[in-house]
């Protein structure tokens, strides 16, 4: 009887060992993948960081216009973008849906943001304009102008959605407003509604 005990003990806590350990692997992997994507944009190696961006939102957007759009923001000549502090805030556990997992990572960063006004036309209504957007996107308690060096001081938190086919390999999405209009037909319903 006590053999049958100990070994039931045994299983049970392999099991519960085992569950563990599954639980901390996808969140090491999306950490892992995430950081990556980020570092690369960091980096300005778009293209490498746009293999971490989910294939159906490339196959609708295109991967090229992708590729355009990011060098446009972190490869612009008008533009100084320097990230720094990123970090993964939390990440929810997967949920499968049509053969897919999905999970949400929260994550924060703080970003440096210069613009060569020299190189932009109209320059004193563009400031506004981006004075506005990023008070809009970020928040304006997230916001930071230094007027004597001109440029911006933003903490983002941001939130994107990982996706897997067997919950090791993670390409990703980020939940942002502007992008929701072509999210709503690549995410399932029951994440879109995360946003």
């Amino acid at each position: 009887m006590k053999t049958k005990l100990f070994i039931l003990m045994i299983c049970f806590f392999s099991i519960v060992s085992c569950t563990k350990g599954q639980n901390v692997d996808y969140k090491q992997d999306i950490r892992k993948s995430l950081t990556a994507f980020i570092e690369n944009i960091k980096s300005k190696r778009i293209e490498n960081a746009v293999n971490f961006i989910y294939p159906k939102y490339l196959n609708q957007v295109t991967k090229e216009h992708v590729i355009d759009m990011l060098n446009m923001a972190y490869n612009n000549p008008a533009f100084m973008v320097d990230i720094s502090d990123f970090k993964i805030d939390d990440i929810e556990k997967p949920e499968k849906i049509n053969d897919e997992f999905f999970s949400i990572a929260n994550y924060s960063f703080k970003m440096k943001f210069q613009v060569q006004w020299s190189l932009i036309p109209n320059a004193e209504v563009a400031k506004q304009k981006i004075n506005l957007a990023l008070k809009a996107k970020y928040g304006k308690d997230n916001i930071q102008y230094f007027d004597k060096e001109d440029y911006y001081l933003i903490n983002a938190k941001m939130k994107a959605c990982a996706i897997s086919q067997n919950e090791k390999d993670w390409k990703f999405l980020i939940l942002d407003e502007k992008y929701k209009e072509e999210l709503v037909n690549i995410l399932p319903e029951k994440i879109f509604q995360k946003f």
